[in-house]
């Protein structure tokens, strides 16, 4: 893999998002319908976070699992915003940095995600499994 190449040559560009105020079951739904991991959180425009499927894993431990009316988790995911349980503290990407420079980003940190940006503007999402798709296209390119 070139690590100089830039980020924007592995990334998703498809990037599915979510609002601050929308409910937690949207995201839930989100999630289990796409098979994705991260959401970037949008507020007219702007990133403002993102929510990973461990912070919802993390928020659906806390629900009553064992409750007497099961209508109650489900109201409580209609209820709760997603902006109540985003990570707010992110890193970004430009679409331009190396693929090294995100390489070093998720060595030293524990996310697995970073949104890519041109400008203010969100343009993609990188993540660990867009690398490891990258390094199996090209290891499999290269035994054809």
């Amino acid at each position: 893999m070139n690590t100089k190449a830039p980020v924007s040559s592995i990334m998703t560009t498809k990037v599915l998002t979510i609002s601050p105020d929308d409910p937690v079951k949207v995201a839930k739904e989100i999630f289990d319908l796409n098979k994705i991991r991260h959401l970037p959180v949008l507020e007219e425009e702007k990133l403002v976070g993102i929510l990973s499927g461990s912070d919802l894993l993390h928020f659906l431990r806390y629900l009553d699992k064992d409750s007497q009316e099961p209508y109650l988790n489900d109201l409580r995911l209609k209820n709760y915003k997603v902006g109540e349980i985003m990570q707010t503290e992110l890193a970004t990407v430009d679409e331009e940095d190396s693929i090294l420079s995100i390489l070093e980003v998720f060595s030293q940190n524990v996310f697995h995600a970073l949104p890519v940006t041109r400008g203010d503007e969100l343009v993609g999402i990188v993540t660990t499994q867009d690398i490891v798709k990258a390094l199996l296209k090209e290891e499999t390119e290269a035994t054809v």
